[in-house]
């Protein structure tokens, strides 16, 4: 059935509730960063951050911001984020490959549902220290508590928790009843709403005659480049072949068969971005909240500033790192290499009891040029930016971290509408060419 795409997707009853019912969360993810904490003083906040940006600009508000659109700035009840729930992951899938007991438990029959929920609690406590972090911020900004401590730091504490948790919650639903994954949606969406500042920012900077025009030309052209080589490398991979010979299953049988394996030049996806932003996020938010009251804390705050070189050399064998565990997680050679063996298959010219070496080593030979091409554009555009004299705000958005982030959730995002539209007897969103899951 042929049609205007964006037609045929709101014609289909169930991609439309999906659709509708994901841009509902969103709004509320919207609503809730613009929230203040109760007892919270909102003009001291503007004063205090606005004298903060004039006199040093370190971005470490901004770069927490930049994850959470707004809601630290704000004091809001999603100050921080999905961010702690991320952090607990990363630290959960740690745990599984050092304690064999807890890989056994995962393994088991409602094994992964146990893990999800140690993942939950431990995302409780990891928001209770950072909102604990948070009071003691907001204790050293004048006038910013406008009722008595205690009952401030308690409630503070209290609400930003639960904040967490209902984002938490709200990405699950998106990704059960919605379109895409609902983590980087919440993530995508907060990055996305702070486009209109820095582009505001970027426009009075011109005006002011602080940038040169042609200067913010050639980057914003760089940047449609970086765009377009994302998504060419996104959608790359390495096809192994795999020969399936004829056998019978049941009373039926099945014919010989020539199929591959799809291993993505960049398996992973921009889960490593994600993941090491988490892991960087975390420190430095404790080291801006808590530096105020703790000199060495200021000066690691200052020293693993965003745009600094230990932070971006940091951010990127962080972004290599996780490239390499997230895909021996998700993409096991021995389970693979097992699953072709019972089905009666064999990959030619590799010997069957090769075939987890083989895999292995294709993976191996992949990961490392796809992570380091991940690291460079999550870390090029910032120096590039900072050599033209552009803003923090700016920066932060069109960086490589967010053009990552940004592109991957768009292109899994629509290649499960495209899904859904092929489902039902649609033409796809693209005519020509094909999108592919990033497996967000």
């Amino acid at each position: 059935m042929a049609g205007n795409p964006l037609i045929d997707v709101f014609r289909i009853k169930d991609l439309r509730e999906r659709i509708i019912f994901t841009i509902v969360v969103l709004v509320v993810f919207r609503i809730g960063t613009i929230l203040p904490i109760p007892g919270i003083n909102i003009n001291a906040l503007k004063l205090y951050f606005s004298a903060q940006d004039s006199a040093s600009p370190l971005g470490i508000t901004d770069y927490i911001d930049f994850f959470t659109g707004g809601g630290f700035s704000n004091f809001s009840v999603f100050m921080l984020g999905i961010m702690p729930y991320i952090s607990m992951s990363i630290i959960m899938q740690l745990l599984l490959l050092v304690f064999p007991k807890l890989k056994k438990i995962s393994e088991q029959e409602g094994g992964r549902k146990k893990i999800q929920r140690y993942t939950r609690y431990g995302t409780v406590a990891v928001c209770l220290i950072q909102s604990y972090a948070v009071t003691i911020y907001a204790r050293n900004i004048p006038d910013a508590i406008s009722i008595n401590l205690l009952a401030y730091s308690i409630i503070a504490m209290i609400t930003v928790t639960t904040g967490t948790i209902l984002l938490m919650w709200l990405g699950e639903q998106v990704t059960q009843r919605g379109i895409g994954n609902g983590i980087s949606l919440i993530i995508f969406a907060g990055i996305v709403a702070r486009m209109p500042q820095a582009f505001y920012i970027l426009v009075q900077k011109i005006r002011d005659r602080e940038l040169n025009p042609v200067f913010v030309i050639i980057v914003l052209a760089m940047f449609v480049g970086i765009i377009a080589l994302v998504i060419y490398e996104q959608q790359g991979q390495r096809k192994i072949p795999v020969h399936y010979a004829k056998r019978v299953v049941g009373r039926k049988m099945y014919g010989a068969q020539n199929t591959y394996i799809p291993f993505k030049i960049n398996p992973s996806g921009v889960i490593p971005v994600i993941f090491a932003s988490s892991v960087m996020a975390f420190p430095l938010q404790l080291f801006g909240n808590l530096g105020v009251k703790y000199r060495w804390m200021a000066s690691m705050s200052y020293w693993f500033r965003p745009s600094g070189a230990p932070y971006l050399i940091t951010y990127a064998l962080l972004i290599i790192f996780f490239a390499y565990f997230y895909t021996q997680v998700s993409l096991n050679p021995v389970e693979i290499a097992k699953q072709i063996r019972e089905n009666g298959g064999s990959i030619p010219g590799i010997r069957t009891e090769k075939i987890e070496a083989y895999l292995s080593r294709i993976l191996n030979r992949i990961i490392l040029p796809g992570s380091m091409f991940l690291a460079f554009i999550a870390v090029i555009p910032t120096i590039i930016q900072k050599m033209f004299g552009f803003p923090i705000q700016v920066s932060m958005l069109m960086g490589g971290t967010s053009l990552l982030i940004m592109v991957g959730v768009d292109l899994d995002t629509m290649s499960q509408i495209e899904g859904h539209l092929k489902m039902h007897r649609h033409d796809g969103i693209v005519r020509k060419g094909k999108i592919r899951s990033r497996n967000l």
